[in-house]
């Protein structure tokens, strides 16, 4: 009776441990995934400013009352998902101009800006790699055994990514 007894104990220890050890990788995860979230936020909103401040210099050039507007449009709300993807629009709208109007770079001024706009792209880009990466660490707990009865438990779902390149990339490992 009393090895049933310790049999259970050691059953109940080692699942105990096990869970421990896949819950505290979902934590770790989770952690990474909210700070990869505030450093896209932050670069968002250094990108929503940097476009703002080309605007006036650009309006003033081209002799236009309106230009970019969509960017009073971006709700302050939105997921960073699709303000990144909004801002994608706004910025190859800023370069249509900017290859159509060749003029408009002999302004110091928007030169300085375009630099800063470039670095903070960088640092979009580097940010949403990190981001995509962790989130495909995540969704593979999500989907293997044993972590996949912790998602359960804790309802977590897979997460989606910023582009479809990494989903891609999940889906073809997931497969096999």
């Amino acid at each position: 009776m009393i090895e049933i007894i310790i049999g259970i104990i050691v059953i109940i220890s080692f699942l105990s441990f096990i869970f421990v050890i896949f819950n505290n990788k979902y934590e770790l995860v989770n952690i990474k995934i909210d700070k990869a979230n505030e450093d896209i936020e932050l670069y968002l909103k250094k990108k929503i400013e940097l476009l703002d401040r080309t605007r006036p210099i650009i309006k003033k050039a081209l002799k236009t009352k309106e230009f970019m507007e969509d960017l009073d449009k971006i709700p302050v709300d939105a997921p960073n998902i699709e303000v990144n993807s909004m801002l994608k629009k706004i910025y190859n709208e800023l370069f249509k101009a900017l290859d159509e109007h060749e003029k408009l770079y002999k302004s110091d001024a928007l030169v300085k800006i375009l630099d800063e706009l470039n670095n903070t792209e960088e640092d979009i880009i580097g940010a949403i790699k990190f981001y995509n990466d962790t989130v495909v660490e995540f969704n593979k707990l999500v989907v293997s055994f044993p972590s996949n009865i912790i998602a359960l438990f804790k309802r977590y779902k897979k997460m989606d990514f910023y582009n479809n390149e990494k989903r891609e990339i999940f889906e073809i490992l997931n497969k096999d």
